[in-house]
């Protein structure tokens, strides 16, 4: 899960591969819907069943998009040749008993140009329509109130709840056996109703209650809108494809609810009576941060700075989300280095790390502890976040804090944590941070962090750090950022300093006689991309000094000037860059602090040498939420 790959590459891929050839094998039933195999002559017909709904629109999603294709429809064939469907996907409404018949005709394709295309090879969906579809049963009609989308893996022609946890489960890669799908006797495919299948109905009942609670309301009302007939257009591919791995993440737990509620009676099931889980979903897919190596042990010297090939892995960071894309967790196989700045700029989006420009700056633990449990199987250190009651937990078994005064409770987690963060929000914005970090005695000590927002609008925040009323370090801007010239032998460069910002670091007195003419330098250019005439603006953190005499007073440590950061990101259309998120870094170093440098130049390749080098790893909310169901 470490590469960065488009949907249509990684899981649709998987479903033209796998879906197609499980479809060749579907289980022999008698009792479905019609017992009849598709002719090359017939039309495509099946039902679409939660109950029977009737009214509801059915297409065969030729271009793997997940909605509905207008005509004209271009389709290249596997030679290389293209056909168009004139009248777009094969679509229809259902009729009585849910049944639908699509005229694919057009999919007949002129021997000269190719084969035909196969309606098997294509997955159906179905959606239902507020208040126009309507649910057949035993004890009467009764109108759809909101809409739910549905799906059915290539080949098969049934579509319901149930047929749609099998495609997405096999989009997920949990390929299974549909006859059976973890739940004894349960056979995904079939037409329960036909059967008399009442568990298997009552789980179809609420999965389609919970599908109904997580398509997104705007959608819904565009579906209950005068003339609406389920052609119209809203979600992505990647958005319905989020919401199908919501439905099989939440399937067992959903089916649990059913069972508890049946007692074994699962015809008397009231699905609007269940308490189903209320997911929230971020249908934009958007890029996260998922993984940061940390690399700060010598192997050779032990001590720091050392050559950039010297620099040993001594901790591995992993990010964890909830599927809205809020960071709810992150944990170190090695030592964490929490930092109340970075924490501050997390609160201010309220967890959402896809609306940072710059999702996680760096931050190390230089102690050779961390490469020593980091050698040790588990993880050592974890900062979990409870954003509903604005706390912030960070336990550690290790000793690589010791020297902060951050002393382990316990040699395993899950204790009482050791620093325990909370915030004081006014109009909306952080007013307040505040750390209580325990000592073993039972006494505590409150550090408190208040934010320095003039000037402050590159994304990289002031802040001023106090304990006992006693400021211990600030950082505060004396000016907005400025443009420079910038250099000609720079221009067309992969990173150059187009604009600084001069600041002020205070705190840990005497500061070295070096640590001088401090500036954020910053990438602010625009760029003629995609094409020319575009207008593409960048907004990037390159340089920034510090001082941390937590790092600084480490034996192994040689910090004579000071720190500095360096950051390094993916040129502009280049290989690893993403448009909607241009902020992301590849990679940082952890310099001694090089003092004042010009302005407008070329920044500077990666360093020979550096205490720490860190890497990133990045992953669509989509492939993220896969990995967590494999």
């Amino acid at each position: 899960m470490n590469r960065l790959l488009p949907l249509s590459v990684t899981v649709f891929a998987l479903a033209l591969a796998g879906c197609g050839q499980e479809s060749d094998e579907l289980p022999v039933d008698g009792r479905d819907f019609d017992g009849v195999e598709y002719g090359d002559t017939a039309p495509y017909g099946g039902k679409v069943i939660d109950g029977y709904l009737r009214n509801a629109r059915v297409w065969l999603d030729v271009d793997g998009d997940s909605q509905y294709s207008p005509g004209p429809l271009i389709v290249e064939l596997d030679n290389g040749s293209q056909v168009t469907l004139a009248s777009g996907e094969p679509t229809a409404l259902t009729g009585s008993g849910g049944v639908f018949d699509l005229d694919v005709s057009e999919l007949v394709v002129d021997p000269m140009v190719g084969p035909d295309l196969d309606p098997r090879d294509y997955p159906l969906y179905a959606v239902a329509l507020p208040d126009v579809t309507v649910e057949e049963s035993a004890t009467g009609d009764a109108p759809v109130s909101n809409a739910f989308l549905m799906s059915a893996p290539p080949g098969v022609r049934n579509i319901t709840p149930l047929t749609t946890l099998a495609r997405y489960r096999a989009l997920a890669g949990l390929f299974i056996d549909y006859t059976d799908a973890g739940v004894e006797g349960l056979n995904l495919l079939r037409d329960y109703l036909l059967s008399g299948d009442d568990r298997a109905h009552a789980y179809a009942r609420a999965l389609a209650r919970f599908m109904a609670s997580q398509l997104p309301q705007a959608y819904n009302d565009i579906l209950a809108g005068p003339g609406a007939d389920g052609t119209e257009r809203y979600l992505s591919r990647e958005a319905a494809f989020i919401l199908g791995i919501s439905l099989v993440q939440h399937a067992p737990e959903i089916i649990g609810i059913v069972d508890v509620a049946a007692q074994g009676d699962y015809a008397s099931v009231d699905e609007d009576l269940l308490e189903l889980p209320d997911i929230p979903l971020e249908l934009s897919d958007p890029v996260l941060l998922t993984s940061v190596n940390v690399y700060g042990e010598s192997e050779r010297t032990g001590t720091l700075p050392a050559n950039r090939s010297d620099l040993l892995i001594s901790a591995s960071l992993a990010f964890d989300y909830r599927e809205d894309g809020r960071l709810m967790s992150v944990s170190s196989d090695g030592c964490l280095a929490p930092s109340m700045p970075e924490l501050a700029r997390l609160i201010r989006v309220n967890g959402y790390m896809a609306r940072l420009d710059t999702q996680w700056l760096p931050s190390v633990a230089l102690s050779p502890q961390s490469r020593i449990t980091y050698e040790q199987a588990g993880v050592d250190e974890r900062i979990v976040f409870d954003w509903d009651n604005r706390r912030i937990y960070f336990e550690t078994s290790t000793t690589c804090h010791d020297h902060e005064g951050v002393v382990a409770g316990s040699s395993e987690l899950g204790g009482n944590p050791e620093i325990t963060y909370s915030w004081r929000m006014q109009d909306g914005a952080l007013a307040e941070l505040q750390a209580e970090i325990s000592s073993p005695g039972g006494s505590s000590l409150i550090r408190t962090l208040a934010p320095e927002t003039a000037n402050a609008d590159s994304g990289f925040p002031g802040y001023r750090v106090s304990e006992a009323g006693n400021d211990i370090e600030s950082l505060v801007f004396s000016m907005p950022a400025a443009e420079c010239v910038i250099d000609p032998e720079a221009v067309g460069a992969g990173q150059v300093v187009s604009a600084s910002q001069g600041y002020q670091f205070a705190g840990y007195e005497p500061q070295p006689a070096s640590f001088v003419d401090l500036a954020l330098e910053l990438d602010q250019r625009t760029f003629a991309y995609p094409g020319q005439g575009d207008s593409f603006v960048v907004n990037r953190i390159l340089r920034y000094g510090f001082l941390d005499p937590g790092l600084s007073g480490l034996a192994n440590v040689d910090a004579d000037r000071g720190f500095e950061w360096a950051l390094y990101y993916p040129p502009v259309g280049g290989a690893g860059f993403i448009d909607e998120f241009p902020g992301l870094i590849s990679e940082a170093y952890l310099k001694k602090y090089s003092g004042a440098r010009a302005c407008g130049r070329e920044f500077e390749e990666s360093p020979s040498a550096a205490y720490a080098r860190v890497e990133y790893g990045y992953e669509r909310l989509s492939d993220y939420l896969v990995g967590l169901l494999q």
